[in-house]
């Protein structure tokens, strides 16, 4: 059993940063892959971006690539998400999720086994 905590979210004006956090517990992590998801009000869940964590390459969606950047802590088994250039389309509750079976990244989240409680990040215009 994996447990996620998201921490970090919160209101910020247009053009700001915000930093993500996703603690992780349960077990060692190895060949797993981690990302972050969002979700907006009456909008499907979608891929922000993603990192192996066992060879600590990384993946973007289009829409964020440049502006947010993942990275992790081994020692802390935690995964940030550091965004910047904040625009209100990116105002969504962030989701953290687990894939255990794979250490490519990848952009289904029906692949992921499991998910953080979500952090709401909100960016006013």
């Amino acid at each position: 059993q994996v447990q996620l905590v998201e921490s970090g979210g919160g209101l910020v004006q247009a053009g700001g940063s915000l930093r993500l956090s996703c603690a992780a517990s349960g077990r060692t992590f190895g060949y797993v892959t981690m990302a972050w998801f969002r979700q907006a009000p009456g909008k499907e869940r979608e891929f922000v971006a993603g990192i192996s964590w066992r060879w600590s390459s990384t993946a973007y969606a289009g829409s964020v690539k440049g502006r947010f950047t993942i990275s992790k802590d081994n020692a802390k088994n935690t995964v940030f998400l550091q965004m910047s250039s904040l625009k209100p389309e990116d105002t969504a509750v962030y989701y953290c999720a687990a894939d255990l079976d794979t250490s490519r990244i990848h952009s289904d989240y029906v692949g992921y086994d499991y998910w953080g409680q979500g952090t709401q990040v909100t960016v006013s215009s």
